[in-house]
């Protein structure tokens, strides 16, 4: 039981990580795009759009590649 609890935190965790750097990269389009930053943080109801692919870092690719 301890390791499922575990697990769940540790996906929400990700969860989380990959949906602030979803929104860094919106904003970030944005603020390239000519968008003001009042205009990038958006209302809080609005969800960040989905086609936004977030890869991981190329350092975590190992190596070998």
């Amino acid at each position: 039981m301890e390791t499922f609890k575990k697990r769940q935190k540790e996906m929400r965790r990700l969860e989380r990580q990959r949906d602030k750097m979803a929104r860094r990269m919106e904003r970030k389009l944005h603020r390239s795009a000519g968008g003001s930053s009042e205009e990038a943080s958006g209302d809080p109801d609005q969800s960040p759009s989905e086609d936004v692919a977030v890869e991981p870092p190329a350092a975590e690719a190992g190596p070998n590649q």
